[in-house]
């Protein structure tokens, strides 16, 4: 606290990112990072960056970027937004469309960022309960608002929702500003970017930071009409008109260009979820049906916190919420097939197990 802090600063209760401890040998599956490293022509594209040319500021339009990303995607240059993450743009969201007389609506469990965001901005806004399965109901939406947002994949539940079931939000909301945050779509989710042709009122964010484990490099960004793009772009350009430096913008544009990499390593991604929701099962845990690459798992006779204290005794991060609903479960990301079974082996002994259970 000090006297030289404005009334906002005062009033924030920020984000708390995953822990980034240096610890030796450690199974990091905290922070729904990739477990593999990114393409070999990222690795070339950034190295080619390291060069004079540093210098020099980069394309503050990011054109190139854009235009890889809308060829793509199959939209226009015009509809691509980029930015330093998903959270920057997500942020730069929030300022341009989300800001109304009428509260933003989203999950009570979600990305705890959004609730953050609105603090910083002045938005008012309500929580809508999921169900007691843990997922969001679309009919609660239908009430008084301003905007709307929904992450699809949830976070940290990992449940998604059909892009038919957007569609029909979007049918139903169609002059309010909807934004669906896609931060882990390509594990298993229908991304919404088709309907952005259909509903000028939509935005759709993307990262590459997951799938394409660019974490490092910090690159996101938005699809949606010209005109919600261009409400970033000015927002973007009155804060941070050179926001995704040389490095960043030549290695997201290398990793488009590896088509089979990516999809490779996200299919892995895919198998060993299966392989970890099924090895809990064994254990005991309650696991719900991720599309994600992360499950979200409790167990009955165990507290969240308990667990995740004894794991990481063990050298294994897992990250754990303290917030109502979900204090006993553990977010658990998708590791290798060598980390999933020291985690397995980790929890069987905790348990009193004995060994790991049989994922496979």
């Amino acid at each position: 606290m000090s006297r030289f802090w404005s009334d906002v600063v005062h009033g924030l209760q920020p984000y708390v990112p995953g822990e980034q401890p240096r610890m030796a040998d450690l199974v990091k599956l905290n922070t729904n990072e990739s477990p593999f490293g990114p393409s070999p022509r990222v690795l070339e594209a950034v190295h080619a960056e390291a060069a004079d040319s540093l210098r020099l500021y980069p394309d503050p339009t990011a054109a190139a970027l854009r235009e890889a990303l809308a060829a793509y995607h199959h939209v226009t240059p015009e509809q691509v937004f980029v930015g330093n993450g998903s959270d920057e743009v997500l942020a730069h969201a929030f300022a341009a469309l989300l800001k109304h007389p009428a509260p933003l609506l989203f999950p009570d469990v979600t990305y705890s960022f959004y609730p953050v965001y609105c603090r910083l901005f002045g938005i008012t806004a309500e929580t809508v309960p999921l169900d007691d399965a843990m997922r969001i109901r679309l009919a609660d939406y239908d009430r008084p608002a301003g905007a709307i947002i929904l992450p699809n994949p949830n976070a940290p539940t990992g449940i998604a929702l059909a892009r038919a079931e957007v569609a029909a939000l979007l049918a139903r909301h169609p002059d309010k500003p909807v934004v669906i945050d896609e931060a882990y779509v390509d594990f298993g989710a229908e991304t919404a970017i088709p309907l952005v042709a259909e509903h000028p009122n939509l935005l759709v964010v993307q990262t590459m930071s997951k799938s394409r484990a660019l974490a490092g490099l910090r690159v996101g960004y938005a699809i949606g009409d010209a005109a919600l793009i261009e409400a970033l772009t000015r927002v973007k350009d009155s804060f941070n008109s050179y926001p995704l430096g040389r490095p960043a913008q030549a290695g997201a544009i290398a990793s488009l260009q590896d088509e089979a990499y990516f999809q490779h390593n996200r299919t892995v991604v895919i198998e060993n979820r299966g392989r970890l929701a099924a090895g809990l099962a064994e254990l005991g845990f309650t696991v719900l049906p991720s599309a994600a690459n992360f499950v979200f798992a409790r167990h009955p006779a165990h507290a969240g916190a308990g667990l995740a204290a004894k794991l990481r005794q063990q050298a294994v991060l897992v990250r754990h919420f303290s917030g109502p609903r979900v204090a006993d479960y553990l977010r658990i990301t998708v590791g290798t097939g060598e980390q999933v079974d020291r985690l397995l082996a980790a929890l069987a002994q905790i348990l009193g197990r004995g060994g790991p259970p049989c994922a496979g």
